[in-house]
């Protein structure tokens, strides 16, 4: 049977660490039944194929070639209804750098390690926006080739870092979320922009959760330290948050 919705996408779609891994899914993609595609499917009554992996860069959902996968978009038929995709942090080293940063000041064999063999963050011009940009345009454009029928939704990833200044939580100097908040809002801006040329709509969670950062009372998403998930990646309410606002913009 045809799937209904595909899920497009890297960690942030596939929900790493909330929860048990989805059944039948690669076990390196660390793909879990509470990812937002998965709480999405169980809202909506529609038929999922998840094909969300973490670590995935937009190139891989576009040609494939992680994990010894194919592309994330085969599964596309003009039998889908709806497509959701969230990626590109992998192809600017977004997370990573973050976790890297944080990780590095720990009091911990881990953090000794780090601070001996990691050269620092990748400087500003080195990260690959443009290439981003042109492998997110082709991927819009392919995924509406091969499902004319589908509503297709470019979800941004959500704040991690408040509009200013840091917190405990992040782990990160005052310099380093200045740096870092720069980045977030370039990927967030390049797939609005994209999303918008591409015909596709746009679930702004970057905007939507900005009261829901790492340091706030109520986070999406967490920081160095962990609420629950992954260090850097959306929480269980930062994964919900975000299956219902498709579910919202779906009419249901």
């Amino acid at each position: 049977m045809d799937a209904q919705y595909v899920a497009l996408g890297s960690s942030f779609a596939a929900g790493i660490g909330l929860g048990p891994r989805a059944p039948g899914s690669p076990c390196l993609c660390m793909r879990s039944i509470n990812g937002y595609p998965q709480q999405l499917a169980r809202l909506t009554g529609l038929r999922l194929v998840d094909m969300s992996c973490s670590g995935a860069t937009m190139r891989q959902v576009l040609h494939g070639g992680q994990y010894f996968q194919g592309p994330q978009l085969d599964v596309l038929s003009v039998e889908t209804e709806v497509v959701t995709l969230t990626a590109g942090g992998n192809d600017v080293r977004y997370v990573g750098d973050l976790a890297m940063m944080a990780g590095s000041k720990q009091h911990s064999v881990a953090g000794w390690f780090l601070r001996r063999v990691w050269k620092g963050p990748m400087p500003a011009e080195q990260r690959k926006f443009s290439e981003l940009s042109l492998n997110l345009r082709e991927t819009l454009t392919e995924v509406r080739r091969r499902a004319p029928r589908a509503r297709i939704f470019s979800v941004t990833y959500p704040s991690i870092l408040p509009l200013k200044g840091t917190c405990p939580a992040l782990g990160l100097s005052e310099a380093e979320a200045l740096m870092m908040r720069d980045v977030g809002a370039e990927l967030a801006e390049i797939t609005r922009k994209i999303a918008r040329e591409g015909g596709a709509e746009i679930i702004d969670m970057e905007m939507l959760s900005r009261d829901h950062h790492a340091c706030s009372p109520s986070p999406w998403v967490n920081g160095w330290k962990k609420k629950d998930g992954a260090q850097f990646h959306p929480t269980l309410a930062g994964a919900e948050a975000t299956a219902r606002e498709i579910a919202t913009a779906l009419g249901y």
